[in-house]
């Protein structure tokens, strides 16, 4: 194998001239392209970086709404178990109130029925004791006398007890 020189110099000087060439029209843009690749994906990982820290945000922020709503539950149902007791307790302080309003007017008309029936009992006594006196004295005393005599006799009975 035989070197020639002169090849070898113009080979070396071709590759010069495409060397440069190449570094002066296509070596700057595709380097540049590359940088702009490499930026890009910079971004998009920095992008992505933002997104997920901002996920993590929004899922401890959703934890702790969470947390406030079951804590505000709580106390909403805890206050609606205050409100159902004290309700109760209204509605049986008012059954008792009715209950006591009932008794005493039970009372007040058992207290009316035996005035009614003592009247009705004595006045059914005098008519009695009028009756028996007739048959047992043949001489007939007026029918007011007789009551207000009856009567007297009773209300000395009564008030004797």
């Amino acid at each position: 194998m035989k070197f020639e020189l002169a090849q070898i110099l113009t080979n070396i000087v071709g590759f010069v001239i495409v060397f440069w060439v190449l570094k002066r029209f296509a070596f700057g843009p595709l380097l540049k392209m590359l940088e702009d690749r490499r930026e890009k994906i910079r971004a998009d990982f920095d992008e992505a970086d933002r997104a997920k820290a901002a996920a993590e945000k929004l899922e401890a922020d959703y934890a702790e709404r969470m947390k406030n709503i079951e804590a505000e539950a709580r106390q909403k149902i805890q206050e609606a178990i205050g409100d159902g007791r004290q309700v109760a307790a209204e509605i049986k302080e008012q059954a008792h109130t009715e209950a006591r309003g009932i008794i005493e007017k039970a009372k007040a008309d058992l207290v009316r029925d035996i005035a009614i029936a003592k009247i009705e009992l004595k006045e059914e006594i005098v008519a009695m004791t009028l009756a028996a006196t007739r048959k047992v004295i043949a001489e007939s005393l007026d029918d007011k006398r007789h009551r207000k005599l009856i009567n007297d006799f009773i209300d000395q009975v009564e008030t004797a007890k």
